[in-house]
């Protein structure tokens, strides 16, 4: 294996200034650089990470901490983070939290604390004040994804503008009798019914878990009555969407000429399933919290990240929803 000294003798130069050069930290010139990096790349010569991590104190490596992994979403966003860091040159360690309060507490406590990780993505957590000040108080940069954190640099989506928006499609489709099924994104829903000048009953607001199977189990309930059936359907995820979707057609009806079923996400089965839906697009999310973490960890950059990142989304509409039957 090639060393440090040889990729010197070749450069005409120490091993200090190769080192230096390669691993962007200290004082080189431009000339001196572009002589190392070629006698690196003539000798094929790799830079030891170890090596590395110990004259910068620095791993490059990211720790991406996720409330669950078997769900589509966050599986999404990790890969997106996963190659924005990669094309950077930064390595990901992923923590996942679906095991309670202690896999939790041993996270934020010593793992991430330790001199493991340069930086930490958080997606779709509330963290606690002494999680963030522990982890700032490191030098560890911190980024939020899918909610906001407390001084913090956070992506968030617009919950409230991403339900509205499905809602209004149905509504502008000529559908009043619209049941809702979800939890988080209920406010969007009341606020695009209520501007309509529909009225929202309880009833028509069902609060779930964000799964097919829970989704297939209310549309199932709520589609089974024939005299007050809802003509469509706003999912507050594809996954739900996709569940009601199986129900309608368990009870022999059809989508969307009996019912129009809308949901958000995109999900990667909503086009087989030719699902309505309010897209936002996980992979980049995941890619643009990297972007915004590596900003603040290569001070080269310049660049100072705001506090508050709003997060792209979009209608797409399929053939899951139509005009109501008169």
């Amino acid at each position: 294996m090639v060393g440090i000294d040889e990729v010197a003798r070749l450069a005409g130069v120490s091993a200090a200034t190769v080192s230096r050069a390669l691993s962007g930290n200290g004082s080189v010139s431009a000339g001196t650089r572009a002589r190392v990096e070629s006698a690196a790349n003539d000798l094929h010569y790799v830079v030891s990470s170890n090596a590395s991590s110990l004259a910068s104190g620095r791993t490059r490596n990211v720790g991406v901490v996720v409330p669950h992994l078997n769900r589509w979403f966050f599986s999404s966003v990790v890969e997106g983070a996963e190659r924005a860091l990669l094309r950077n040159g930064y390595d990901l360690t992923l923590y996942n939290l679906s095991g309670g309060g202690d896999e939790r507490r041993s996270v934020f406590d010593h793992f991430l604390r330790r001199r493991r990780v340069d930086a930490v993505i958080a997606v779709a957590l509330e963290l606690t004040t002494d999680e963030i000040s522990g982890l700032l108080a490191l030098d560890k940069p911190l980024v939020g994804l899918g909610g906001p954190l407390a001084e913090v640099p956070s992506l968030e989506i617009d919950e409230i503008a991403i339900a509205r928006l499905a809602t209004e499609h149905l509504l502008m489709l000529g559908h009043t009798a619209i049941l809702h099924i979800g939890s988080h994104r209920r406010t969007g829903f009341q606020q695009a019914m209520t501007a309509a000048g529909l009225p929202v009953a309880a009833e028509s607001m069902i609060c779930a878990d964000f799964t097919m199977a829970n989704g297939y189990a209310h549309a199932k309930q709520a589609l089974g009555h024939p005299h007050h059936r809802p003509t469509a359907i706003f999912a507050a995820s594809d996954e739900m969407a996709i569940g009601a979707t199986l129900a309608a057609r368990d009870l022999g009806l059809s989508v969307p000429k009996d019912v129009s079923i809308v949901g958000i996400d995109d999900h990667e089965l909503a086009d087989f399933f030719q699902l309505t839906t309010v897209a936002q697009f996980p992979e980049r999310q995941g890619e643009l919290a990297a972007e915004t973490l590596i900003a603040q960890l290569e001070p080269s950059r310049h660049e100072e990240p705001a506090l508050r990142v709003p997060l792209p989304f979009e209608l797409i509409v399929r053939s899951s929803t139509a005009r109501p039957l008169e």
